[in-house]
């Protein structure tokens, strides 16, 4: 018996690497069949601002799994990604790309013969991407990073189960949380709880910059890496770099109900059209979904052929050995077809299981899923920052808001983009006509939310408000970070 998925062909080189793929597929005795939806930019310009039709949206969450070619999101008309958008909205959690050196696919390390074979699991809802931002004046635009604790959970207990069944004995979390002590310090925290869990995997974790540089001269020292959304975004294309380019990256996006398998790299409509476009990580993203599927006979086959293929030298123009033939997308194709049952000399498929999960396509939620990881947590509001438009000094600043200070509140300090600049600070600091005025209870007294309200409303008498944050300790745990200098 067939499964059925849903097919987005995509834009630009879309169609044409998609229909490449799917003929491997057909070659190689898949079983599935395809429902083909309609998302991409044309369904933008026809007016529908999600990128997709309702039809499409319908039949992906009816089918649980999405194949999708590149697609372009119109620039300048204020509409969100369609790739974001859809990774998002159906909670694919989870984006796992799979890095490893391919036989014929030269690179400095290949060259070296230095072998990579590491995976990135990158948080694929929260972070930057909620896309949250706002204009405080017309000098300072600010966004909201979300890090939560139930999404940080998530991310990262995939993270440690896909390792195990790769047969990896590491794990490392790539992490700010020197500097971003909360969001990224939250992250640490359930990375390390959760490896709690895991006593045979080596967790570690390190700073992703070092991260960065040393993924640049000793790939061969990691395996699986997880990561915050941003983060996972930049060093997951620096990884593509190492083995070859974005045209060998393969993606899938993992969520517990719906699940999306695509190639990252871009539509290139400079080529569209020309059938020379290269579907090699369309079709080693389409292999990640056949495992995920559990077809993984198929995908081993399909594999085998494509890492044959590869070491015979056979390329499309975009690599390869420029003094030999380059083959156009659909040759590319009937070659892999023709190698269909070969394997190459050296480095086959994996027998690992990539994925951890198969589609629950029976089940459809009736309602939003809400997870709260302690209901009974004890809070307390400690005061609040009160962001105001101004361009006064510092002390200026400090004495129009002790001016509307009651008993209830206390002057603790003023900061400019996040430096305090009051009641310390220094002279050669230089301003923006926004700034951060904290306000924290006397000790032994307690406040509410209606008295941090009263507060920011009668400093507006005096300023612009701009922007109120809650200052908040949880248990024992104060839920709020110093300023620089404080």
């Amino acid at each position: 018996m067939k499964t059925k998925i849903a097919v987005a062909k995509g834009d630009g080189i879309g169609p044409e690497i998609m229909d490449a793929v799917l003929r491997i597929f057909e070659a190689a005795e898949v079983q599935l069949d395809y429902e083909v939806v309609e998302m991409g930019k044309s369904y933008f310009d026809a007016g529908h601002s999600t990128g997709m039709t309702a039809k499409a949206k319908e039949t992906i969450e009816s089918l649980g799994v999405l194949f999708k070619g590149p697609m372009e999101t119109p620039k300048g008309k204020g509409v969100k990604s369609i790739n974001v958008t859809a990774r998002k909205v159906w909670n694919t959690y989870a984006n796992q790309r799979d890095f490893r050196s391919l036989n014929g696919v030269n690179t400095v390390f290949s060259n070296a013969g230095i072998q990579i074979n590491l995976t990135i699991v990158r948080e694929n809802i929260e972070d930057t991407y909620g896309g949250i931002e706002h204009m405080l004046t017309n000098d300072v635009a600010v966004a909201r990073r979300i890090i939560t604790r139930p999404g940080s959970a998530q991310v990262i207990r995939y993270a440690f189960e896909m390792a195990r069944r790769k047969g990896y004995k590491k794990i490392a979390c790539g992490h700010k949380a020197n500097i971003m002590k909360l969001t990224d310090g939250l992250f640490l925290e359930t990375f390390y709880e959760i490896a709690k869990e895991y006593p045979d995997l080596q967790a570690t974790d390190i700073i992703v910059d070092d991260l960065c540089m040393k993924l640049v001269s000793h790939p061969e020292w990691f395996q699986a890496i997880v990561l915050t959304n941003l983060q996972g975004d930049i060093v997951s294309d620096l990884c593509a770099g190492l083995v070859g380019g974005l045209g060998f990256a393969p993606s899938a996006n993992i969520g517990d109900n719906i699940s999306i398998f695509e190639a990252v790299h871009g539509t290139a409509p400079d080529i569209a059209g020309r059938n020379i476009a290269n579907p090699t990580a369309l079709l080693l993203s389409g292999i990640s979904m056949l495992r995920y599927l559990g077809l993984t006979a198929n995908a081993a086959t399909i594999e085998n052929a494509l890492l044959y293929t590869l070491e015979k030298g056979i390329h499309t123009g975009d690599f390869g050995d420029k003094t030999t033939k380059a083959y156009n997308t659909t040759e590319f194709a009937d070659c892999i077809i023709a190698n269909l049952g070969k394997h190459p000399s050296t480095g086959g498929a994996f027998s690992q299981p990539n994925f951890i999960c198969t589609p629950n396509a029976d089940f459809h939620p009736d309602r939003n899923k809400i997870t709260v990881t302690d209901p009974n947590v004890k809070e307390e509001i400690m005061g609040a920052d009160i962001f105001v438009e101004t361009s006064l000094q510092p002390a200026e600043i400090a004495e129009k808001a002790k001016s509307q200070l009651t008993d209830k509140f206390e002057l603790v300090m003023v900061s400019n983009r996040g430096t305090q600049v009051w009641p310390t600070g220094s002279i050669y600091t230089e301003l923006v006509d926004q700034s951060r005025i904290r306000f924290e209870k006397p000790e032994g007294t307690e406040i509410t939310q209606k008295d941090v309200f009263t507060l920011a409303s009668q400093l507006a008498d005096v300023f612009k408000v701009c922007s109120v944050e809650m200052l908040m300790k949880f248990n024992d745990k104060l839920g709020y970070s110093l300023a620089q200098g404080q």
